[in-house]
């Protein structure tokens, strides 16, 4: 049975704008082609489609999902794979809603408290939350070299190494959050300074140029899943930090 890039279109959610790109760049090519012109897919394309969006999900770009595929591993052990990821990030958003939850609960009994408040600085509270810049989308589509060399840096460290990295992250994300409430300008030089701590901590796993540093900044705000992770320490953290980045690249990485 063969299915028309309209059909799979309406089955997957993809548009077929979409599945003429995947094909178009050798990741999704359809089986054959009808009368008309039109692209055709049989059951082989829909489940390789699945494996495609089944990595998307799990925040694979676009060459690696290539790689992935190319590499040929048994179709199954392949979806066991994807599987125990996806319980993972299942496991961790459980935790993520539970700590939004609890988030919520203190924000409510504190109403009418002064509006500082809104910055919520227990370590707990952000319990869940991912603060891996260095694996942003950008960055793997963009400049894959350097995402390698993030993913064997990463590699190298130990699980207390990572969680004091993660702490030192949250712990930064609230200091720049503690810079925009009071109204400093994000080219303000203490702004700036933090900033600098920010850089030379990507600098531990690639070491970005002037377009780079700002295309991630510019991913802090466009990519909903990390503005949110900004934003739920304090609204507009994922842009004044995106702006604080694009002054720093102009004075210094230029």
């Amino acid at each position: 049975m063969a299915w028309s890039i309209a059909e799979v279109a309406r089955m997957s959610g993809v548009t077929s704008r979409t599945l003429r790109h995947y094909d178009e760049i050798g990741l999704l090519p359809p089986a054959g082609f009808g009368s008309n012109g039109h692209r055709s897919y049989e059951e082989a394309d829909l489940l390789r489609l699945q494996r495609i969006l089944l990595m998307r999900e799990l925040g694979l770009g676009l060459r690696e999902i290539r790689r992935v595929l190319d590499e040929r591993t048994d179709p199954v052990s392949a979806l066991r794979e994807h599987h125990r990821r996806l319980c993972e990030e299942r496991d961790r958003l459980d935790t993520l809603v539970s700590t939004v939850e609890r988030t919520i609960a203190e924000l409510e009994e504190g109403k009418g408290d002064n509006d500082m408040a809104k910055i919520s600085r227990p370590e707990n509270l952000f319990e869940g939350l991912e603060h891996t810049a260095e694996e942003d989308a950008e960055v793997r589509e963009r400049w894959p070299q350097a995402w390698e060399e993030a993913r064997r840096s990463r590699e190298t460290m130990t699980e207390a190494d990572q969680e004091a990295w993660q702490r030192e992250a949250t712990a930064q994300m609230i200091r720049f959050a503690e810079f925009m409430v009071a109204g400093t300008p994000p080219d303000d030089p203490a702004v700036q300074a933090e900033t600098d701590a920010h850089y030379q901590g990507i600098c531990r796993f690639w070491t970005p140029n002037a377009e780079a540093y700002v295309g991630l900044g510019r991913t802090y705000v466009d990519d909903p899943r990390m503005r949110a992770n900004f934003d739920r320490i304090a609204d507009g953290l994922a842009a004044y930090q995106r702006d604080a980045m694009v002054a720093y690249a102009e004075a210094r990485l230029s």
